[in-house]
């Protein structure tokens, strides 16, 4: 076969997400155009890589093998890329966290970046992104990674309560989660503990905490977000069932290029500082009757 890398991307993005659908935004193609480009690469190849059927695409044995060999070139691909934007302008840093983590990294942006620094680019998503794949330089997640690509380092815990205004009871109605957003821990604990109570639902973090703000129901957020809300006051105890890790990780090879590494530091430093207000243990205001929640 003519050695394609456009092809091989493709072939990519349907292994790892196992359909033509969910592959559609990661790729910019629709369904019809993905599903003829890898039937052109099957009879490339002269094997079949997929097995069709109505659950999505699961790859063959020859599929197996063809992924280990596209993986290869994604990661000389992605090198030489490196190399190209190194040669032609100072390279970025992605960083890539949850919402709320964006949230706060980028209230203390001066924190981790300097005006004369390499630009960082803000990769903010609720679904993990694959630092491995090169996605993103640096993750800070809520667990230790396990992809032998990555090395991480443990940089503390966050804590999650119930949160409300202080003119609010502790049982008001609970404002939930939607769309995307609806398959965090905190949403499904929400949905198990608290759906009966729940009134209003929205699907960006950001605006449930608003719904909260202006009084229209409680609901559960991460200790430094809403400890750090002067118009916020925790209604009840940590939720002991929601407390993770934090760690921050990045690719074994990435993480020693200079402007990486600079940034990895920084971002240890300033969680180590806000270590207290992640764990739970800052709380700004507690309303008098949160103790019957």
């Amino acid at each position: 076969m003519d050695d394609n890398w456009d092809d091989l991307r493709l072939f990519l993005a349907v292994s790892r997400l196992g359909g033509l659908s969910a592959a559609q935004q990661k790729t910019g193609l629709s369904p019809a155009t993905l599903g003829r480009r890898v039937t052109a690469l099957e009879r490339q190849i002269g094997v079949p890589l997929f097995v069709r059927s109505q659950t999505g695409y699961a790859l063959t044995d020859a599929g197996q093998d063809l992924l280990a060999h596209a993986e290869d070139v994604e990661r000389a691909m992605l090198v030489v890329s490196r190399w190209r934007e190194g040669t032609q302008t100072q390279r970025s840093v992605r960083l890539s966290a949850g919402n709320w983590t964006t949230d706060f990294l980028v209230r203390n942006i001066h924190a981790i970046w300097r005006t004369d620094d390499p630009a960082i680019e803000f990769v903010t998503a609720n679904a993990r992104i694959d630092i491995g794949h090169r996605a993103a330089d640096i993750g800070i997640r809520n667990a230790r990674p396990t992809d032998p690509h990555l090395a991480g380092r443990k940089i503390g815990s966050v804590a999650f309560a119930l949160f409300g205004t202080m003119d609010q009871s502790p049982d008001s109605s609970i404002v939930g989660l939607s769309g995307d957003t609806s398959t965090s821990p905190s949403a499904r604990w929400m949905a198990a503990q608290l759906g009966h109570r729940m009134r209003l639902r929205g699907n960006g973090v950001h605006a449930v905490r608003e719904l909260v703000v202006q009084g229209a129901g409680l609901s559960v957020l991460p200790c430094f977000i809403g400890d750090d809300d002067p118009r916020l006051c925790r209604m009840g105890p940590i939720i002991t069932d929601l407390s993770t890790e934090q760690w921050l990780v990045a690719h074994h090879d990435e993480r020693h290029s200079p402007p990486v590494r600079r940034v990895i530091e920084r971002l240890a430093t300033l969680f180590n500082e806000a270590s207290p207000l992640f764990s739970g243990a800052r709380p700004q205001a507690v309303h008098p009757a949160a103790e019957r929640v």
